[in-house]
Parts: structure tokens; C-alpha cells; sequence
């Protein structure tokens, strides 16, 4: 057993379970990191001012999430990736490429968004199942978080 399974007091199995599904959400993290950067850049219209700066608002909440799912990652005791190849090959969520209408842009993050709560409330359950209270509350307040965006985006959009 090594000094960090002590310290943190999970097994070492079920960590490299949830470090496969910390890592794939890390990946899909980053993906959609890189889509409201695009976002952001692109996007054109009426609204450009206000989609402008929520997409930028959006995109350092993230940069901040990716930071966290990292972080918990090595508290586990393991590596979380680090690559742009890391990321591409384990992504399971859509690249958004070349949009500048707001309107579509936003249903998009929707997408993105609701294919980040099923993997998150998906580790919650793993980690509720194992005692790991550093990964649920991590996956709680993510999932709390974006479940409120997703009604204000979806509140935009009506």
C-alpha cells in the first residue's frame, strides 16, 4: 500500500476507476474549454456584446473547473492528462468549430453541458458507492452549478 492510499484512505482499484472517468471528464473539459473560446471569438450579431463577455465568463469558470478535476485527480494519487492528443483521443463530447451565431452557439454549450452532467453524475455515483467524499463534492457542485447555467441558457433562448 503506498503512503498516499493511507493518507487518503480509498482503494487503490477504485481510484484508478474514477481517475478513468475524472480523466475522460478532464478531456471533455477541455474540449468544451476550446469551444466557448471559439465562442467567444466568433461570434457576431445583435447580441455580440453580451455573448461576447458571457462566453469569456464562461470559458475562465472553466479554465478554473479543468484545474479542480486535475487536482483531484492527483490527490488520487495518479496523472491526469496533459496533451492536446490526451484530450482528442478521449473526448466524447462535440467540437464546436466556426459558429458565429449566438443562438446557435449557445444550443450547443446546452449539448455540451448536458453531456458533462452524465458523466459527472455518473462519477458521483462511483464515488458515493466508495467513500469518496473529495470526488462527490467536487461532482455535486459541478453538476449544482450547470444545471443552473443550463436553465439561464435555456432561458435565453425562449
Amino acid at each position: 500500500m503506498d503512503t498516499l492510499e493511507l493518507r487518503v484512505g480509498l482503494n487503490q482499484d477504485y481510484k484508478i476507476d474514477a481517475t478513468k472517468k475524472l480523466n475522460i471528464l478532464l478531456a471533455d473539459f477541455q474540449i468544451y474549454y476550446m469551444n466557448l473560446r471559439g465562442l467567444h471569438w466568433n461570434v457576431k450579431g445583435r447580441n455580440f456584446f453580451l455573448l461576447h463577455e458571457k462566453f469569456e465568463e464562461l470559458y475562465n469558470d472553466t479554465n478554473d473547473v479543468i484545474d479542480d478535476i486535475a487536482e483531484r485527480i492527483l490527490s488520487l494519487g495518479l496523472k491526469p492528462f496533459h496533451t492536446f492528443e490526451d484530450y482528442s483521443e478521449n473526448k466524447t463530447i462535440r467540437t464546436i468549430k466556426n459558429i458565429s451565431d449566438g443562438d446557435v452557439g449557445i444550443s450547443l454549450i446546452l449539448d455540451n453541458l448536458n453531456e458533462l452532467l452524465i458523466q459527472e453524475r455518473d462519477i458521483l455515483e462511483l464515488a458515493s458507492e466508495n467513500n469518496d467524499e473529495g470526488s462527490a463534492s467536487l461532482m455535486s457542485d459541478l453538476i449544482s452549478g450547470q444545471e443552473k447555467l443550463i436553465w439561464m441558457l435555456t432561458s435565453y433562448l425562449s
